[in-house]
């Protein structure tokens, strides 16, 4: 493989079918001309790579795909509009017809809603874990109707790491796909598909573009797996909108083989519910892509110094980063994640709410802002932001309580960014 710093910069582009431009053009054309009714018909069926509207795909969003799908060592990508939109149309195209899936209860609190209570009014249910690792209680819980297991590989906030090999083992011994969000780590820092996950799903809006200028979101796959393998039959129904240049219907387990997830995404997801990635934020994305390893590990750097300082700050009673090495999951940052677990971290303090208020509106570095992945330093209060719709037993398991505030570490001067907290935190007690 090129290396990854390379591939961030060059993967997917070729200047000769551009005009020779150096940077990815923004093709801002909603559709494509056909040519001739031959390549037109073969285009609409799926049987040629092409553009003919951007609802489907467009050249600029394409280089974007290209690129993240090399990153992640996966056979392709879908961008979309947004990373709820990512793991929305993986879930619901792993679910669909009335699957279950198996999710972790320390999701980011939109990925929970979704999954308790928007999705099963599509029919797809979750049966959520407390400890993904828990391998016992994740395989007590696939049954005939068990289509995935999703997990975050790094969570929000916590940033516990998910034990992705072990899952992928005993997703695949039941013909279970494994889903995982690479969101925090970015590909700089994790590959999962190295280590057996068969969908990766990501906000590119955070780490990978960096800048906070640019909602996305993506989904990548392996093309590894069965989808043919009697749990999901949606995958071997005869489908009208794949047809044959004859009008033979195919089912996509037949047409596409080891594409058949990532070509369904686009045909069915894409095309009919239509959460498109604009070609200028892809153009955004691309441009914050190229310096991602650079960001990412400045920014790990950083967290790993606050993280550590925060430890011993007054008023501070506790620190959740698994990249201190002193957690019990040190073995788990060891194999996944050797050059760091990313860029968030979080800590508890004593007092009350209003300490809490105090810290968030005494910083003067850190904006009060609820992205994360962001060039700049974030502060944010999960209970009342980012897992304000997410039950009570839910929040617990993800370690979320009043007394919880989240760091999102930018590209300051780490003394500049401890000195802010530590006045903050002194002026609220």
């Amino acid at each position: 493989m090129t290396d990854l710093s390379t591939a961030a910069i060059h993967a997917g582009y070729d200047r000769a079918d551009n005009a020779r431009a150096a940077s990815v053009p923004i093709y801002a054309s909603a559709a494509f001309d056909l040519e001739h009714a031959d390549r037109g018909r073969a285009l609409a069926a799926g049987d040629i790579d092409g553009f003919e509207y951007s609802r489907v795909a467009n050249p600029t969003v394409d280089v974007l795909e290209r690129r993240l799908a090399a990153l992640e060592g996966g056979i392709g990508a879908v961008a979309v509009s947004s990373g709820m939109a990512a793991v929305s149309y993986a879930l619901m195209c792993a679910g669909e017809g009335g699957g279950r899936i198996i999710a972790s209860k320390n999701l980011y609190g939109a990925s929970v809603d979704a999954l308790d209570d928007f999705l099963p009014q599509f029919g797809i249910h979750a049966d959520f874990v407390r400890d993904i690792n828990d391998m016992a209680e994740v395989e007590s819980l696939i049954g005939n109707d068990t289509r995935a297991i999703y997990t975050e590989t790094v969570a929000n906030p916590g940033t516990e790491i998910a034990d992705i090999e072990a899952l992928a083992k005993v997703a695949h011994r039941h013909g279970v796909a494994l889903i995982v969000d690479n969101t925090v780590p970015t590909p700089y820092l994790l590959r999962p598909i190295e280590f057996g996950a068969d969908i990766v799903v990501h906000s590119t809006t955070k780490g990978i573009t960096g800048h906070g200028n640019a909602i996305g979101g993506a989904i990548i796959d392996a093309g590894r797996f069965d989808w043919a393998n009697g749990r999901f039959p949606q995958f071997t129904r005869l489908q009208q909108v794949i047809a044959d240049g004859d009008g033979t219907p195919r089912s996509f387990a037949d047409k596409f083989g080891s594409e058949a997830f990532i070509r369904r995404i686009r045909i069915k997801y894409l095309r009919t519910f239509g959460a498109v990635q604009s070609p200028f934020n892809a153009y955004l994305t691309l441009v914050g892509l190229e310096t991602m390893p650079e960001r990412v590990s400045r920014q790990v750097a950083t967290a790993t110094e606050i993280a550590r300082h925060l430890t011993r700050t007054p008023h501070v009673v506790k620190v959740n980063y698994s990249g201190l090495g002193d957690t019990p999951q040190y073995a788990l940052a060891a194999k996944y994640l050797p050059h760091g677990v990313g860029q968030i971290l979080s800590f508890l303090v004593d007092g009350d709410a209003s300490n809490v208020r105090r810290i968030l509106d005494g910083t003067a570095l850190f904006s009060y802002v609820p992205n994360i992945g962001d060039a700049r330093s974030l502060i944010v209060d999960p209970a009342n932001i980012t897992h304000r719709e997410v039950p009570d037993d839910y929040r617990r398991a993800a370690g979320v309580t009043d007394n919880l505030i989240r760091l999102s570490i930018g590209l300051e001067d780490p003394r500049d960014l401890i000195a802010d907290l530590d006045q903050a935190i002194a002026g609220a007690y």
